[in-house]
């Protein structure tokens, strides 16, 4: 006989009490995969959730379609391919993390000011990391906050290094750097150089101040530790596009 679904709260995975029900279901069947357990059969999947086999078996197929599960030609389930372009997505995240941190921070005790590692993400620019200014007057962006890519001296150069065209965007590209005031808010001003990898742009760093203490002098520290970064990176520090 089937088990029942009322079971589900008893069994090892917890569902979630909020969310989408079927994308809980088919979650904690994901997590049941370990390196102490790689290989799960579906009568072990519906033991251990809980779930009815015929709904353990939606789940699976639709965990297959997007290649996190696939199915051997025995009958037992294992962790497909897009488990390891996630996996290596995050250790992305994490190695990039350890060396973007410690050159902000120095940019920030040698400033005095903010600094921030912005990427693009969709039609914006999101701030990844950040180093706030001890300073009692500052902007007040916090990591995860999504800001305009067409406004502000980091979106102007993630613009530039991806194509854009124009006097403006081409000698951005021949300073390796730009400073701006007032553009997005009045108030504040910035300065950005972009970052790269082996395979290209990936951000900036921009230091942020307000407008009256603002210095393009630092523009130098600025555009000195995105090329460290994108040493440490393995990237070209130069103008690729003209």
């Amino acid at each position: 006989m089937p088990r029942k679904s009322t079971k589900q709260n008893d069994g090892k995975i917890p569902m979630s009490d909020a969310g989408v029900a079927a994308v809980d279901k088919a979650l904690a069947i994901l997590r049941l995969f370990t390196s102490e357990r790689p290989e799960l059969s579906l009568i072990q999947i519906s033991e251990a959730t809980g779930l009815y086999k015929s709904t353990a078996l939606r789940m699976l197929a639709s965990l297959e379609n997007s290649l996190l599960v696939l199915k051997r030609s025995d009958g037992i389930y294992v962790l497909g391919p897009s488990i390891a372009t996630l996996n290596a997505a995050y250790q992305h995240h994490e190695s990039l993390e350890t060396l973007v941190m410690p050159i902000l921070r120095n940019l920030t005790k040698s400033t005095n000011e903010s600094a921030a590692f912005h990427v693009r993400q969709g039609n914006k620019r999101l701030c990844l990391y950040r180093v706030d200014s001890e300073q009692a007057l500052r902007d007040h962006i916090k990591v995860g906050d999504l800001l305009p890519i067409d406004k502000g001296a980091g979106g102007k150069v993630l613009q530039a290094f991806e194509g854009a065209k124009g006097k403006g965007s081409a000698q951005i590209r021949k300073n390796m750097v730009l400073t701006i005031s007032g553009d997005r808010v009045k108030e504040i001003s910035g300065i950005s150089s972009p970052v790269f990898n082996s395979e290209g742009l990936i951000g900036v760093i921009t230091l942020t101040m307000p407008t009256y203490r603002f210095d393009p002098k630092q523009s130098n520290l600025v555009k000195a530790s995105a090329k460290k970064l994108t040493v440490l990176l393995g990237g070209k520090f130069d103008c690729s596009l003209t």
